[in-house]
């Protein structure tokens, strides 16, 4: 009799890749480009989300740097939620390359966000993790739980960098 090893913690998850825009001059240089770093950014649709991002660009990203955009949805097979994740991925990845020259790999991934982010960033072994966060208080936080906290205490792979919410009225880092 043969037993079969279960995993409790280890999930099961769908995604599907984004197909971006290519940008000829990312691709040419290729060769030269691979001693940059890997970054994940976990995005949402939210302004602290795009905070985080343009914070990524500015402070963190390097010319030579690959950035892998997450977006984590509840269904990938919803075409409605996967077409508006993939605007804002297309979107995303032109900025980046527009402000950082950074090439850009985007997925979208179906499951609990927190979880989804710690299993990509251990499937990509990047130089850190960079999300945002809702702008909740520390006591709503911790009644309904954060993401970025999840994040913070269970991502083993990298460093998980924490951009602060911007306030309201403050200028666009971009």
């Amino acid at each position: 009799m043969s037993l079969e090893v279960v995993k409790e913690d280890e999930e099961v998850y769908s995604w599907r890749e984004v197909k971006l825009a290519s940008f000829p001059e990312l691709e040419r240089e290729a060769v030269e480009r691979r001693r940059g770093r890997d970054i994940v950014i976990a995005v949402d649709h939210g302004p602290n989300s795009k905070h985080a991002f343009d914070w990524a660009l500015i402070h963190f990203c390097r010319l030579a740097d690959t950035i892998h955009l997450i977006h984590v949805v509840s269904s990938v097979n919803n075409e409605i939620v996967y077409d508006a994740s993939q605007v804002l991925m297309q979107k995303l990845a032109i900025e980046a390359f527009e402000v950082a020259m950074v090439r850009t790999i985007a997925r979208i991934v179906e499951g609990d966000p927190g979880k989804v982010i710690c299993k990509e960033a251990e499937r990509v072994k990047p130089a850190a993790v960079i999300l945002g966060t809702r702008g909740r208080g520390f006591i709503q936080s911790v009644l309904q739980g954060s993401v970025s906290e999840y994040c913070m205490h269970n991502c083993k792979s990298a460093p998980v960098v924490i951009v602060p919410g911007k306030e309201a009225g403050d200028e666009s880092l971009i």
